[in-house]
């Protein structure tokens, strides 16, 4: 961008030193600050030396990325600030009661200034140079500080060469601002490298497989005590995603490496197709580099940006967000640990509901197993005493742990009980059993297999097979959620089916035999399901399990196929799938017990490449398998 060489002759009138730009504060106003590392620091650090003559000033902000001076016991009576969002420079006092906290959907600020039902005396903002067309650009910060600036009454900006000249909605009319205050410092630079990356790598693979190609997406501005911004660590997982697009309030660098590979084009976006759309960034020089006056990358005000209407209109979006902690039902907190404020709401619900609203769109909250001390299960039988409710039951999609992904929407109570404990911390899984059953969340016979709950299996348990007609049939582990899939399935199989594969007329099977099926003893047995996507998820067609005999080292294997799936070489697949799992886990051969009518199951045997014995006993053919 071509800044005008002569602005500061052309508009000498407006200059002034930060002092004597400050000077125009009084007491009882209310100030805003620029937001993130977009703040005026020089304008800030003046303010607070005048402190002695100022009282009950009311510093109004976004969050703020700067060392925040006026935060303090001592300043109290001259600074009281208000926030939008709690950043960790303010949180002390906030959290002391010396500070405030205006809990509000980050979509819902601008109007706050544009109504005056939050009026704004003074704007403290940071912008470029004009250029020579007399417009300045807001440059990292756009968010809420346009509609700050355009409804203050005193508009006191910090011009800097140093500030990115950022493209879309984010230049106002040098003559729109009063005061002009030139500067040359550093802008602010933050890193988001995560604490826990164990966790963090955890997690973003989980998401990662969440994310389809031509998706937008959305990381939340939200951290998590100890592990950092979790929804940022999905990006490290995305370089075989194609076509991605970007509409989100916070930028980070992580996204330069995405545009440089070709992974985020942004070529499927319903809205600002072909361009990145944000309204604030955080990183470093390279980052703000990049976005210099690069028209692919698009700045846009929160009231757009933020918009649900506007989200819900991309196909395919994804929001990704934190939570703090989220009880059994699926109530989720993000802004709070118990009655202590945190963070804030910002654009949590705005993009949890946009993207629920989008055609093909999810909605994942993402949340470590434990908290920072790892002392404690964020997944929890009931919010800490204070927790604000950020996310309903009724809204809840998507939850990402270390440890998997519970999809809750549209699920029962008991469906969500065991879905969340299945993704909690194994040390916890047992304990939140019991209290879930204590308070009638799930039946009491559900405590027998408090010790079998989790989703387990890495990738070596899954596998693929095409299907001569073209259908891809995916194998995994069997999870705690499919139990009501395997009761479909099991009703749904044909009488010669049944007979065959539990040897009797079976006609009414018991919850607790239900719950054997699903809920394994992951010691010693394995099953994994056969499943073909459906609109409501995976639906499966095949089960195969195998059932450790410790004094042998040889498994009883069995398996049943869906009967409008059989003979299409599923059963092969299934039974060598599972032999190839049980070598790796040391086991010397299987056993069955088969009827002499199922031809099929035995050919499959004897055709596996294995050596196979058989005795017939009592008209039930006994056979061994050795690997």
């Amino acid at each position: 961008m071509e800044y005008d060489t002569d602005w500061q002759e052309k508009y000498q009138d407006l200059i002034e030193t930060p002092s004597s730009a400050i000077s125009r504060l009084k007491s009882g106003q209310r100030v805003f600050i620029g937001t993130g590392c977009g703040e005026p620091v020089e304008l800030v650090e003046e303010m607070t030396k005048h402190a002695n003559r100022l009282a009950d000033v009311r510093l109004i902000q976004l969050f703020t990325k700067g060392d925040a001076p006026y935060a303090t016991d001592q300043l109290a009576d001259s600074f009281i600030v208000n926030s939008f969002f709690i950043g960790s420079n303010i949180r002390g006092i906030v959290q002391r009661g010396l500070g405030d906290y205006t809990p509000i959907l980050l979509s819902d600020i601008p109007q706050l200034f544009h109504s005056g039902r939050l009026p704004v005396d003074v704007a403290l903002i940071q912008v470029t140079p004009p250029n020579l067309r007399g417009k300045v650009s807001l440059g990292i910060s756009v968010d809420v500080v346009r509609s700050a600036a355009e409804n203050a009454s005193l508009v006191i900006a910090l011009v800097n060469p140093n500030m990115p000249w950022t493209c879309g909605d984010s230049q106002l009319d040098v003559n729109d601002l009063d005061i002009l205050v030139p500067s040359k410092a550093d802008i602010i630079q933050r890193d988001i490298t995560l604490l826990d990356h164990l966790v963090g790598d955890r997690i973003g693979k989980y998401v990662a497989a969440l994310i389809p190609d031509g998706a937008t997406l959305e990381f939340g501005l939200g951290r998590v005590p100890g592990v950092g911004r979790l929804p940022h660590a999905v990006m490290e997982h995305l370089h075989d995603k194609k076509e991605l697009g970007i509409h989100t309030e916070m930028l980070t660098e992580a996204v330069i490496d995405l545009v440089e590979s070709g992974v985020v084009t942004g070529s499927r976006k319903t809205t600002d197709r072909g361009r990145i759309t944000c309204s604030f960034c955080m990183g470093s020089k390279r980052l703000y580099e990049f976005i210099d006056n690069n028209s692919t990358v698009y700045f846009r005000p929160t009231e757009h940006v933020n918009n649900p209407s506007v989200i819900g209109s991309q196909n395919k979006m994804v929001a990704i967000n934190i939570a703090l902690e989220i009880d059994l039902t699926g109530q989720v907190c993000s802004d709070s640990v118990g009655n202590k404020f945190y963070s804030g709401i910002g654009g949590h619900v705005d993009f949890h509901r946009g993207a629920s609203q989008s055609r093909g769109g999810r909605a994942i909250i993402v949340i470590p197993s434990l908290n920072q001390a790892g002392e404690r299960s964020r997944i929890v039988s009931t919010l800490q005493p204070g927790s604000g409710v950020t996310i309903t039951r009724g809204n809840v999609h998507y939850v990402v742990t270390e440890y998997g992904v519970a999809y809750l929407h549209g699920k029962s109570i008991q469906e969500r009980v065991v879905a969340l404990i299945s993704i909690a911390h194994p040390d916890f899984r047992e304990q939140l059993m019991k209290e879930a059953v204590a308070a009638h969340l799930i039946p009491p016979d559900m405590g027998r297999v408090s010790d079998r709950m989790g989703i387990v299996g890495g990738e070596f348990m899954r596998s693929s097979l095409l299907l001569d007609d073209g259908t891809l049939v995916s194998f995994r582990s069997i999870w705690p959620t499919d139990e009501p899939n395997i009761r479909d399935l099991i009703y749904d199989l044909s009488k010669e089916t049944i007979y065959y594969r539990f040897m009797g007329n079976q006609a009414r099977f018991s919850h607790e035999q239900l719950q054997d099926f699903v809920f394994i003893d992951h010691r010693r047995d394995v099953a994994v399901v056969g499943t073909i996507p459906e609109v409501d998820g995976d639906h499966i067609i095949a089960v195969g399990r195998y059932y450790l005999n410790e004094n042998t080292n040889k498994a009883e294997v069995a398996f049943v196929i869906r009967d409008g799936w059989q003979n299409k070489r599923i059963g092969s697949f299934l039974f060598n799938h599972l032999a190839s799992i049980a070598k790796q886990n040391g086991i010397a051969g299987f056993t069955a017990a088969v009827l002499p009518k199922n031809r099929r199951m035995r050919t499959i045997f004897n055709n596996s490449g294995h050596k196979v014995r058989s005795t017939n006993d009592n008209g039930v053919y006994s056979i061994t398998i050795d690997f």
